[in-house]
């Protein structure tokens, strides 16, 4: 017999040992046993029948539940075991919640102790109302395009969808009486961080793993940062490998956008808004990864997770929302689409890694699409090298036709000009209605308007 996550020795009975039977009490159960060594022997314990009788009432009057308390005997030693029942209600120690997890007792607090209450209660954290916030701070813009997706997948009654906010986000199950939960102002609210630390999305493109070059912020909510996000990496962040089939030019990205989507809501609806820390999404040359702070069902495995499994989603009602928009399905199948699409696109499924609290998706590039990417972008230096009579208005316009992420400085140092000289170029492009500045001053980037 070993300690497990069910099992713990301990020689003698010290009262502090009610943490490890709140532990017990607040996970899936176990046994203390009285009187073992930390190898398992048998070395008795004196007091016996005294602590028979003491033991079964402190746990009573401290912790409020009812323990079996047992005699053992071997090779003339006595000792004892006390089984703890699984609660289906928290159980506190003088105020203290301790939980066991695999063969350790820890201290729930923070975060980690909300969702313990909540899931104790049969709730979930996107199902807590939240006061201080009404219907009509809502998102106009957000319901519309609500409406408009549900309508698309015919996943909700059109008589519902015709129905007042307040009405259709009731029949949501997006309400607590007169409050809205959680779930609807992650949805819905124009700035769900007034309400939620961190709720939005981070892109950054790294030429190494130190060296950024740009990145944006996501914010508002979750079905515009589903949108906008996904316009941005396809846009800005993700260079298309050109080729010709005959008279044909066909462009392949090196994550196909089906996988890219699924994997970005994915991230969206099951991440933990409780950690405070936002979506980050990285792009280098030769991969892209997907970070959400989030949590597998208990007892779930990667492994698990690649298998036919039944949806669990961690945030129920946003899952429902996205449901009914027709942006996912509820059948447990989003990380099985993502490697489908992969499939069919002749690219690597993606990498999945998960610790506790952590979920990384990394999604490697073929090394048929960075060859490409490399000769095209060997193509562009020899023609900007070639051409010098050309003038810099008409460098920086074919440069960003082939790599429209570029900044000015990297314009500038490719074609030899000073940053000053490009900058006048840009600025005498934008008055001709030939360039324009797309997005914040921070983050932005160049296009071409031909």
């Amino acid at each position: 017999m070993k300690e497990a996550q069910n099992i713990e020795w301990k020689e003698t009975w010290r009262d502090e040992l009610l943490r490890w039977v709140c532990g017990f009490a607040n996970a899936e159960g176990g046994r203390l046993h009285i009187g073992r060594n930390n190898r398992g022997e048998v070395v008795g314990v004196a007091n016996a029948a005294r602590l028979m009788e003491e033991i079964p009432n402190k746990v009573r009057d401290i912790l409020g539940i009812v323990v079996e308390v047992n005699l053992h005997e071997k090779n003339g030693r006595e000792w004892l075991e006390i089984v703890v029942e699984p609660y289906p209600y928290p159980v506190s120690y003088k105020g203290e919640y301790h939980v066991r997890s695999g063969s350790t007792k820890q201290e729930l607090r923070g975060a980690a102790l909300d969702k313990f209450i909540l899931r104790k209660q049969g709730l979930t954290w996107d199902g807590v109302p939240v006061p201080g916030v009404a219907v009509r701070d809502l998102s106009r813009e957000a319901l519309a395009e609500f409406r408009k997706l549900a309508r698309q997948s015919r996943r909700l009654a059109a008589g519902v969808l015709r129905e007042a906010a307040a009405t259709l986000l009731d029949k949501l199950h997006l309400m607590e009486g007169a409050y809205l939960k959680r779930a609807a102002v992650l949805l819905f609210h124009p700035d769900p961080e007034r309400f939620v630390t961190g709720a939005f999305v981070k892109i950054g493109y790294f030429r190494t793993e130190s060296e950024l070059l740009y990145h944006d912020e996501i914010h508002g909510s979750l079905f515009h940062q589903t949108r906008q996000t996904m316009d941005l990496l396809l846009t800005k962040y993700l260079k298309a490998a050109i080729r010709y089939a005959g008279l044909y030019r066909l462009e392949s990205l090196p994550v196909p956008e089906a996988a890219l989507r699924e994997a970005l809501l994915n991230a969206l609806i099951h991440r933990d808004y409780a950690s405070g820390a936002p979506i980050q999404i990285r792009v280098y040359p030769d991969r892209l990864s997907i970070w959400n702070p989030g949590e597998l069902p208990e007892h779930w495995t990667v492994a698990r997770l690649l298998k036919p499994h039944p949806s669990c989603p961690f945030n129920p009602g946003i899952a429902n929302a996205f449901f009914r928009a027709g942006e996912i399905e509820a059948w447990g199948r989003g990380i099985q689409r993502i490697t489908d699409a992969c499939r069919e696109a002749g690219t690597p499924a993606p990498k999945i890694e998960y610790e506790p609290g952590d979920v990384l998706v990394e999604f490697p590039y073929t090394p048929e699409y960075l060859a490409t990417i490399s000769a095209t972008t060997e193509k562009t230096r020899v023609k900007t090298r070639v051409k010098t009579r050309v003038k810099t208005p008409e460098h920086i316009l074919e440069i960003l036709r082939q790599q429209p992420a570029m900044t000015l400085i990297e314009i500038a140092a490719e074609i030899g000009k000073s940053v000053s000289a490009v900058e006048r170029a840009a600025q005498k492009l934008s008055r001709e209605g030939r360039l324009r500045y797309v997005g914040p001053r921070k983050g932005g980037h160049w296009e071409v308007i031909e």
